[in-house]
């Protein structure tokens, strides 16, 4: 049975924090994780505006994977734009296009919210990001670098 690709609920929150430390951990930043299910619960789900959206692979109730993002409500070219912050899909469900899926979804929230771009980053070690990005269509940015100030 294929999963169901929807829009995360608070009910999500346990698993979806599950899916974001994952993450973390493939992506070796886990020492500066600092995400719980309570903070899932109440930032994405119970303020509003919520400070993140998510969309999630459900195979009968497991998440498989999950989409998590925000609206960059201004830009030069006058539109928003949506920021996808994290991709994850759960190993065993690897291969089976939910993460196409998953972003054929977002790309359906940016034409509904007239979002001019969907941006990203991604490791430049993740060469297998890179090849599954690229062949959605994608294309890296090189006019831009990416730069972090911590505070």
């Amino acid at each position: 049975m294929p999963v169901t690709i929807r829009k995360a609920v608070e009910k999500d929150s346990e698993q979806l924090w599950s899916l974001m430390r994952a993450l973390a951990i493939f992506e070796q930043y886990i020492e500066a994780f600092a995400i719980t299910p309570e903070i899932v619960r109440e930032r994405g789900f119970r303020k509003s505006p919520p400070d993140f959206y998510s969309i999630v692979a459900d195979d009968r109730g497991t998440l498989a994977g999950m989409l998590v993002y925000y609206f960059l409500p201004f830009t030069a070219q006058n539109r928003p734009a949506i920021y996808l912050k994290e991709l994850y899909i759960v190993e065993a469900y690897r291969g089976q296009k939910i993460g196409e899926q998953l972003m054929n979804a977002l790309r359906m929230e940016a034409e509904r919210h007239n979002c001019g771009q969907i941006k990203w980053t991604v490791a430049p070690w993740n060469e297998a990001g890179k090849k599954f990005y690229e062949r959605l269509g994608a294309r890296e940015n090189k006019d831009w670098l990416s730069y972090e100030w911590d505070v």
